[in-house]
């Protein structure tokens, strides 16, 4: 729902259908962008699902009312996880207590409703284990750390404790994303799953890229190419595998 689609919305979903990249699952980032991404994807039934969460970012606008429109919004049927919710030191938008407090009202909100959790974390890794663990294992919820660009430490902290992990267009950056070449390689399959995070961080290898910059869903599969390469596998084989993930981690049918 990022403003930079406001232009074109309804065209990027088409392109992303025709380009085989389908179902969809927008990212809630705040109370008002996760109602806003409720509201279009009921549009697309079946095609456009959704999170509904805060981001560490937005956590400081949080008030005693944002449990509880999560909580309403996690009861429609295209809502499929918690979040993005997490911790970032990185900017520290939202004092880092706030951030804290934040993210464990919607680890036990996602738990109280059996429900994925989305999840993000820059330069807080050590806060964020210590908060996120207790609530693993208890079979309650299961999570996914989005757009992974960590460490091989992190990494294997983040399997050891059966997390799922997302992998962006981040791996295509020549300078950035070179160690992710590597670490791609000890995640299992059945726990890898692949995003765009758009519309932000747009492959840098595209062969064509878009004049305006923005990443769309449609580039997808160029991620999908560059993991593959990277595991010795097929496209297909990658696609196949990390939708089947996806698929069964959001419970969509």
């Amino acid at each position: 729902m990022h403003r930079s689609f406001e232009r074109d919305r309804d065209e990027v979903v088409g392109r992303s259908v025709e380009a085989g990249v389908s179902p969809l699952v927008l990212t809630g980032t705040s109370e008002r962008n996760s109602d806003a991404a409720a509201r279009y994807a009921a549009k697309f039934p079946g095609q456009l699902f959704t999170t509904a969460g805060v981001h560490p970012h937005d956590t400081r606008n949080c008030t005693s009312r944002t449990r509880d429109t999560l909580r309403r919004l996690a009861k429609m049927s295209q809502v499929v996880a918690i979040g993005e919710c997490g911790l970032d030191y990185n900017r520290d938008f939202s004092p880092r207590d706030v951030q804290r407090t934040w993210f464990e009202e919607q680890i036990q909100l996602a738990c109280e409703l059996e429900m994925p959790l989305f999840l993000h974390e820059r330069e807080a890794h050590p806060d964020f284990v210590r908060i996120l663990k207790p609530y693993l294992g208890t079979g309650k919820s299961k999570a996914v750390v989005h757009c992974f660009t960590g460490t091989l430490q992190e990494l294997d902290v983040y399997l050891q404790l059966g997390l799922y992990i997302g992998i962006t267009g981040w791996i295509c950056d020549e300078r950035r994303g070179k160690h992710l070449r590597e670490l791609v390689k000890r995640i299992p399959l059945e726990r890898l799953m692949l995003e765009t995070d758009a519309p932000f961080l747009t492959p840098r290898d595209l062969p064509v890229k878009p004049q305006d910059g923005r990443n769309e869903p449609v580039f997808l599969p160029h991620v999908a190419a560059t993991v593959a390469h990277c595991l010795g596998k097929t496209v297909e084989e990658v696609a196949e595998a990390t939708t089947r993930t996806a698929r069964e981690f959001f419970g969509l049918r």
